[in-house]
C-alpha cells in the first residue's frame, strides 16, 4: 500500500468535518484550482499546496464550514420562495442569507469561526470593495453582508474593505439600521429572517414596498379607466356619424396603442434582465443584456483587448479529471432523457436527407461505361439487343465541416445549457454517419469581474478607454477530426458548476471562424448558438456601452460579406436576427434540437 500524505489525511478530515456539520452523510467535497463553489451535496474548496501553508489549510476548511453550514441551515426552496426578482436586490438578499448560516456556526464552534474568517479574507481580496476608489465601485451587496456580519458575530471586517465599506455605512445605517439590529432576533428562524430582509431592501429603496406597488397599481387602474371613458365617447361620435372627427382620434388612439405596448414590451424585457440575473452565479453575478438599435452606435469605432496574455484556448480535458467529466456526461444523461429520443429522431431525419445527396445514380443505356449486367438477360433472349452499359453520375455533395460555437455565458445556466449539449452531441454523431466533421466549441471567460486583465489594467493606474478588459477562455470540445466516440464525455463539462460565467462574442466568433477557414474542406459552416447579446460588466463598465455589441455587428459583417464561410444562428430567448442575416430566436429552449436539425437541412438543401 502506498504510503499517504499529510495532505490525504487533510482530505480524509474535512471530508468527514463536512458531513458531521452538515447532517449529510453524501456529502461529496472535492478540491479545485478554480473558485470555490457548491452544487447540492457537491462541495469543491481550494486545493491546499502539498507542504499544507497554515493559510491555505484554513482556507480550504473555511470554504468547506460555510458549504457545510449552509446545507445544514438553509433550505433553498424557502429561499426562493422569499427572494426578490431585483438584480441587486437579490444578491444582498442572497449575501445576508450567506451571513446568517456563517454566523450560526461561528457562535457555537470557535474552530470553525476561525475557519470561516479566513475564507472571508479570501474572497474579499478579490472583491471590488478592496479596491474601490469611490462609493460607486463598492458592492451593495459585500457592504451590506460586511456589516450583517458586525451586528450578528461582533466581528470586524477584514482591514482591506474597511475603506470601501465606509463608503457606504453611512447610508445604510441611516436607512436600514434598525433593520440590521433586528436581524441578531432571527437568526434561528430563516422565515423570519427573509422577511425582515427584505423590509431591509425596501428601506434601501432596493425594492418596492407593498404600499408602492399597491399605488402603481391603483394609478394604472385609474389609466385604464380613462382609456375607457375615452373609447366610448369615440364610439358615441361615431354613432353620431361625425366620421372625420372620430378618423381624427381614432389616429392618435393607434399611436397611444403602440406607444404603451412598446413601453410595456421594454419593461418586459427589463423585467426579464433582471430575472436573468436573479438566478446569479458567482457571488451573485449575471450579465445585463443590452438591445440598442444601430443608430444608437457610436461612430469611428475601435476595438482592442488590454492584453492578451491571460487568454486561454483549453480542451474540455484540461479543465476537468476523466473522472468528473464522465460523472457529469451521466448527469447530463438523466437530465435530457426525454428530450434525447425526440432530437434524434429529427436527426436520423436529417441523416436520411444527407445519404440521398450522395447516393450513387447512373445513366443506363449508354454506349461505353461499365457494362450493365441487369440488361444483359434481353441480349440472350434477342440477339439483335446490343450490349448495354452505364455510367455513374457525379455526386453534387460537397465535401463539408460544420462547426458548432455554443455561447457558455452564464445566463446559459441550467436547462438552456444542458439542451444545447446533448443537441450538440446528437448533430456531431449524425453528421458523422454521413460523412461531415463536425467541431464543437464553447466560449466564455477565466473569471467574473475582469480577471487578472482588469488586475493588470488598475496596477497601471487605470487608463481611460482600455477596451476588452477580461480573460477568455475558449473550450474545443470536440475537434473536427476527432471521432465522436473520443469526445462524447467532454460535453458534460457544459454542466459543471462555475464554468459559466461571461461572454465576448465578437472575440469568439473570430477564433471558430480562423479555425475553420484553416480546413481543407470545399464547403465550410459555423452555427452559433447564443442567448444574447456579449456582455462583460468588465469590459462595459469602463468603455462604451455598445463596445462589445459593435465589434460583434462588425464581425458578423464581415464574414457574412467577405469569407467563404456559411454563418448560422439561433438565439435563445434573444433576437440575434438583429445581428445575423441567416438566424431564427426560439423563446424556448426545448425547441433548439429541432431547429439545429432544421437550420443544417436548409443549408444543404440550398447547396
Amino acid at each position: 500500500m502506498a504510503d499517504r500524505s499529510k495532505l490525504d489525511d487533510l482530505k480524509d478530515v474535512l471530508g468527514g468535518t463536512a458531513r458531521a456539520i452538515a447532517q449529510v452523510p453524501d456529502v461529496e467535497l472535492a478540491y479545485t484550482a478554480e473558485a470555490p463553489s457548491q452544487a447540492g451535496e457537491h462541495l469543491k474548496v481550494p486545493m491546499p499546496a502539498r507542504d499544507l501553508p497554515p493559510a491555505q489549510v484554513a482556507e480550504a476548511r473555511g470554504f468547506a464550514d460555510s458549504f457545510s453550514l449552509k446545507l445544514r441551515h438553509h433550505n433553498e426552496a424557502l429561499h426562493r420562495k422569499n427572494a426578490p426578482q431585483e438584480a441587486i436586490a437579490r444578491a444582498c438578499f442572497d449575501a445576508l442569507e450567506q451571513v446568517r448560516t456563517d454566523a450560526l456556526g461561528s457562535r457555537v464552534m470557535a474552530g470553525a469561526k476561525s475557519n470561516l474568517n479566513a475564507a472571508l479574507e479570501m474572497r474579499m481580496r478579490s472583491d471590488p470593495i478592496a479596491r474601490a476608489q469611490n462609493r460607486d465601485e463598492v458592492p451593495i451587496s459585500t457592504a451590506l453582508a460586511l456589516l450583517a456580519r458586525e451586528k450578528l458575530t461582533g466581528q470586524a471586517p477584514p482591514q482591506g474593505t474597511i475603506k470601501g465599506l465606509d463608503m457606504l455605512r453611512e447610508w445604510i445605517e441611516e436607512s436600514a439600521g434598525a433593520d440590521l439590529d433586528g436581524l441578531n432576533l432571527t437568526l434561528d428562524d430563516q422565515n423570519s429572517f427573509a422577511k425582515l430582509s427584505t423590509q431591509l431592501l425596501q428601506h434601501l429603496d432596493l425594492i418596492k414596498s407593498d404600499e408602492q406597488s399597491e399605488a402603481e397599481d391603483s394609478d394604472d387602474d385609474e389609466s385604464d379607466e380613462d382609456n375607457d371613458d375615452s373609447t366610448d365617447d369615440g364610439a358615441e361620435e361615431e354613432a353620431t356619424g361625425d366620421q372625420g372627427e372620430s378618423e381624427m382620434r381614432s389616429e392618435p388612439s393607434d399611436d397611444d396603442s403602440q406607444d404603451g405596448e412598446s413601453d410595456q414590451n421594454a419593461e418586459e424585457l427589463e423585467e426579464g434582465a433582471e430575472e436573468e440575473m436573479g438566478d446569479a452565479g458567482d457571488e451573485g453575478m449575471m450579465p445585463v443584456r443590452p438591445n440598442r438599435a444601430m443608430s444608437d452606435l457610436p461612430p469611428g469605432f475601435n476595438y482592442a483587448p488590454w492584453t492578451e496574455k491571460y487568454d486561454e484556448v483549453v480542451s474540455a480535458t484540461e479543465l476537468c479529471d476523466e473522472e468528473e467529466l464522465t460523472r457529469l456526461r451521466m448527469f447530463l444523461d438523466q437530465q435530457l432523457t426525454n428530450l434525447q429520443g425526440a432530437v434524434t429522431k429529427l436527426a436520423n431525419r436529417l441523416q436520411r436527407r444527407l445519404m440521398a445527396q450522395q447516393n450513387r445514380s447512373w445513366d443506363f443505356d449508354q454506349e461505353e461505361g461499365m457494362l450493365d449486367a441487369a440488361r444483359l438477360a434481353r441480349v440472350v433472349s434477342n440477339p439483335s439487343h446490343s450490349l448495354s452499359y452505364k455510367i455513374e453520375r457525379e455526386t453534387d455533395f460537397r465535401d463539408t465541416v460544420v462547426t458548432l460555437l455554443i455561447d457558455n455565458s452564464g445566463s446559459m445556466r441550467g436547462r438552456p445549457i444542458s439542451i444545447a449539449a446533448i443537441s450538440a452531441d446528437i448533430m456531431a454523431r449524425t453528421l458523422e454517419r454521413c460523412g461531415v466533421k463536425t467541431e464543437i466549441l464553447g466560449f466564455t471567460t477565466r473569471a467574473w469581474k475582469g480577471g487578472q486583465t482588469r488586475e493588470d489594467w488598475l496596477a497601471a493606474d487605470r487608463p481611460i478607454n482600455p477596451g476588452r478588459l477580461n480573460d477568455l477562455r475558449h473550450i474545443v470540445y470536440k475537434k473536427a477530426d476527432e471521432p465522436w466516440r473520443h469526445a462524447r464525455k467532454n460535453l458534460g463539462l457544459m454542466m459543471r458548476e462555475g464554468l459559466l460565467k461571461e461572454n465576448i462574442d465578437g472575440e469568439a466568433l473570430l477564433w471558430a471562424h480562423s479555425r475553420l477557414i484553416a480546413r481543407p474542406e470545399e464547403r465550410r459552416i459555423l452555427m452559433v448558438i447564443s442567448d444574447g447579446a456579449p456582455v462583460d460588466d468588465s469590459t462595459l463598465s469602463v468603455n462604451h456601452g455598445a463596445y462589445l455589441e459593435n465589434h460583434l455587428r462588425k464581425v458578423i459583417e464581415w464574414i457574412e460579406s467577405r469569407s467563404p464561410v456559411q454563418l448560422v444562428a439561433i438565439g435563445i430567448g434573444h433576437d440575434v436576427t438583429r445581428y445575423y442575416k441567416k438566424a431564427v430566436t426560439i423563446m424556448d429552449a426545448e425547441q433548439l434540437g429541432g431547429t439545429m436539425v432544421e437550420q443544417l437541412a436548409g443549408l444543404f438543401d440550398e447547396d
